[in-house]
């Protein structure tokens, strides 16, 4: 029973050793301690105010990374659509160009044609004019063999030119 009730003695001096590390503690360390204490408080309280806006910051980013993939998006179907609108009119160019070309290349195909055939029928009436002045010379030359022939024929066409 001698620990529960402890002398009197023994009580002072634990409470003067109390007293006395009490006493060296607050002179030397409690101030310390509470700085520690105030700054590791401010640290935190800085860390999580840096955090917030560290997360602030993010959804800002967020929603300008948002609203840049919205705008390149439409950007990029605005470049699409432009494409398809320049390939397109080129192709529809191309088109008339070879329309073009081979609408004037077939007229002057036509053109050669019908030169060819006029010069192919002019050549074929100075043969055949050719023809008939050599069958009519031969001709003349047969009737009008002799001189009576010559003046008779002669006298006929005076009087044909007469009646015309």
């Amino acid at each position: 029973m001698d620990l529960l009730t402890p002398e009197l003695g023994l009580f002072v001096w634990t409470l003067i050793a109390f007293l006395f590390v009490f006493f060296i503690l607050k002179k030397f360390a409690w101030k310390p301690i509470l700085k520690m204490l105030t700054e590791r408080e401010a640290g935190i309280a800085d860390a999580i105010s840096a955090a917030e806006r560290v997360k602030k910051e993010m959804g800002q980013m967020q929603a300008e990374n948002e609203k840049l993939m919205a705008q390149a998006r439409e950007e990029r179907s605005q470049m699409l659509k432009e494409a398809k609108e320049t390939s397109n009119s080129i192709i529809n160019k191309a088109k008339e160009d070879t329309q073009a070309i081979t609408s004037k290349m077939i007229e002057e195909a036509q053109q050669q044609i019908q030169q060819q055939k006029m010069a192919a029928l002019t050549e074929v009436k100075n043969e055949i004019g050719t023809l008939a002045v050599s069958v009519a010379e031969k001709i003349l030359r047969k009737q009008l063999a002799t001189a009576d022939d010559h003046s008779n024929y002669v006298s006929m066409l005076a009087e044909d030119i007469k009646m015309n």
